[in-house]
């Protein structure tokens, strides 16, 4: 059984529960508004009692999202700047999978904004800016399973699973309800919900949960161009 010696400050602690809380709220809010959208939503509860809830959990994912930012920034010994909170891959601590996170965060962020300034927006450009949530939560999965110390602790392991689980399950079950229409989107949305447990499976079968992760997540850099 796999142990975790409790050697980190307390800003660290914080961050990894912060994330983790992060993307399980995430996680709910993106399996509830695939659920219940379209077709597929319940009848026997309100479109406002959904709207509500999903709301919420929003509100309280940033909340987390944010704590787990600043304790990151503040915590001595990956020495971020602030500049890491909308800045992709220009960290110099393990560049590439906190750049997924600071991806995922300004997505979230373009969400938040656009939410704000709804009344003003088009319904259609706000439906194509929201939906970029659902693109926020497969770069969050992969941040907090590529950058976490922690992931190869089991209980780790089963809240990823978990996350995994509810979206993929999330999308059968919109796609299971859905009419007639839209092949194209719907064969594309299977596909994601086929390969994404694959290619997760295998990336943490030859990366994170292999000996020696940890120096090769840090030393892997980014290079604008394509080089790596």
């Amino acid at each position: 059984m796999t142990t975790l010696a409790l050697t980190g400050s307390p800003l660290w602690y914080a961050s990894r529960a912060g994330g983790t809380l992060a993307l399980v709220l995430l996680t709910a809010t993106v399996a509830l508004g695939i659920a219940s959208g379209g077709r597929a939503a319940p009848h026997r509860i309100g479109r406002f009692e959904i709207g509500m809830l999903h709301r919420n959990l929003s509100l309280l994912t940033l909340v987390f999202l944010a704590v787990h930012v600043v304790t990151a920034v503040l915590d001595p010994f990956v020495h971020l700047g602030w500049a890491v909170l909308v800045v992709p891959f220009g960290a110099a601590y393990r560049p590439l999978w906190l750049g997924l996170g600071t991806a995922a965060s300004d997505l979230l962020l373009a969400v938040l904004l656009t939410s704000a300034l709804r009344q003003r927006l088009r319904v259609r450009r706000w439906k194509a800016v929201h939906w970029l949530a659902y693109a926020a939560w497969p770069l969050a999965l992969f941040h907090g399973v590529g950058t976490g110390t922690d992931t190869r602790l089991t209980l780790q392991l089963w809240i990823y699973a978990g996350c995994l689980g509810a979206v993929v399950a999330a999308v059968w079950w919109r796609l299971a309800k859905a009419g007639p229409g839209r092949i194209t989107g719907r064969l594309l949305a299977a596909a994601a919900a086929a390969a994404i447990p694959v290619v997760l499976g295998t990336f943490l079968a030859t990366g994170p949960l292999q000996p020696g992760w940890a120096q090769r997540a840090a030393a892997t850099t980014i290079v604008l161009g394509g080089g790596r």
